[in-house]
Order: C-alpha cells, then structure tokens, then sequence
C-alpha cells in the first residue's frame, strides 16, 4: 500500500510541478479569475439582485466555463504523452498504469481545485456586502469541484484516446456539453415523462443545481463519485491496449 501511494505521489509531483513551470497555467488562472469576476459582477447582476447570495451570480455560470476550461486543462494528459513518445517511457516504470491514471489526475484535479480556491475575493466581497450564507457557499465549492473533477476525468479519458490534443479537446467538450443538456429545462421539455427521470439523473447540470442551493445531497456525490470513476476506468482500459500494443 506504502508503494502504491509513493507511486501516486511522485506522479501526481511530476504533473503539477510541469502545470507551474510553464506559463500556460498562469495565463489559465488569469483567464478564469477574469472570466469569474465578468459573469459575476456583470452578466450575473450580482449588485443589481440586492442579496448576498453567490447561486444565481456566480456558481450557475460554472458549468459552462468549466466546459471549455477544464478540458483545455486535461486535454494535454495522455495526448501529449503520445505525441512526445513518453508514454511508453512512463508505463516501463515501476508503476501500474492505474497509479498513473490516478496520479496525473489527482494532480490535474488540484490546479483546478487551487484556480477555484482563488476566487476567495468574490466570497470576501459577498460577506462584506451582507449577511452571507456561508454553509449555501460552501456547498457551492464543494459542488464547483466535484463538478469540476467530473469533466476532468472525461477529458482524461479521451485524451488517452488520440495524440492529439485539439481532437482530445473537441470529443471532452461534445461529451461534456451532452451532460450538460441532458439536465437543460429546453431539453428535457421535448422529452417524454417516461423518459425525464432518467436522462436528468444523467446530467451533471441537475446534480450540481442542488449544491448550489447549499444542499449536500449523498445522491449527488455518489454520481460525480461514479461519473470520475467510470471515465477514469475507461481511460485505464485504453491505456493497457496502448501497453498491450
């Protein structure tokens, strides 16, 4: 166990020390405080609702920044490996290609997890204004990085799919915005009753309306649980057959 966790970590330096040693995570963090502040205080009306409450103003444009942001961060995971020929290099080490996975992952997981924490100000700005729930922010967090690992992992897994990572992001962000949808009040009005409960229990939209309402639904953590689960399980069979080839 002692190995396999040493195994985890060593991968999981190596990644997030290469995000900080290029520039491009800088410029993604710059991107995304900027992005936040704009949907926040200007789209969102933050100062025109007259509440301290950041659902309606700040947590409800993350699923769409997310959708473009998060796989231009995980896009280069496997893909880039690929195209530099070190992937092969990696998975001849004494590592499992499953400690890998879960290494790189946890990594790319954490840069966005420390990019969402940045945004600390709008939480400072909320509770200076007025008398601020903080559990319903909380909950948000919480919700915004599930939300976020769940797309990461979706993009982890088609980045072991093609070397490149312009294709690695098209396919994460198709797949992403189906999830999107699949929760979407438009959408889901042109479905048949029969058929509602079970594609809104399939999208992350539905699932992350309830941590934006402050609640921590078990139901809702399992699904993210299963949905970074079952991508990064998917992501572990392609990169056996890439070993196994």
């Amino acid at each position: 166990m002692s190995d396999t966790l040493q195994n985890i970590k060593t991968i999981c330096k190596r990644e997030l020390n290469g995000y900080f040693a290029s520039p491009v995570a800088y410029v993604f963090i710059v991107i995304w405080l900027l992005l936040n502040g704009f949907f926040t205080f200007s789209l969102g009306g933050f100062f025109e609702m007259g509440q301290a409450s950041l659902t309606m103003s700040f947590f409800r444009w993350h699923p769409w920044l997310y959708l473009f942001l998060v796989p231009a961060v995980g896009m280069r995971l496997w893909s880039e490996e690929r195209r530099l020929h070190t992937l092969e290099l990696l998975l001849t080490m004494p590592i499992t290609p499953w400690q890998a996975i879960v290494g790189k992952f946890i990594a790319s997981w954490l840069f966005l997890i420390i990019a969402l924490a940045l945004t600390f100000p709008v939480v400072i700005t909320v509770c200076y204004l007025g008398d601020a729930d903080v559990g319903e922010i909380f909950s948000g967090y919480v919700g915004s990085a599930l939300l976020a690992g769940g797309y990461l992992a979706v993009t982890s897994m088609t980045s072991s799919m093609t070397r490149n990572q312009v294709i690695s992001f098209i396919v994460s962000v198709v797949v992403c915005f189906f999830l999107l949808l699949a929760g979407f009040e438009p959408v889901t009005d042109l479905l048949p009753n029969s058929l509602v409960g079970i594609v809104t229990g399939l999208s992350s939209l539905t699932h992350f309306i309830a941590f934006q309402k402050g609640v921590i639904d078990s139901r809702d953590v399992i699904y993210f649980a299963s949905l970074i689960g079952f991508t990064l399980f998917l992501n572990g069979v392609m990169i056996r057959n890439l070993r196994a080839g």
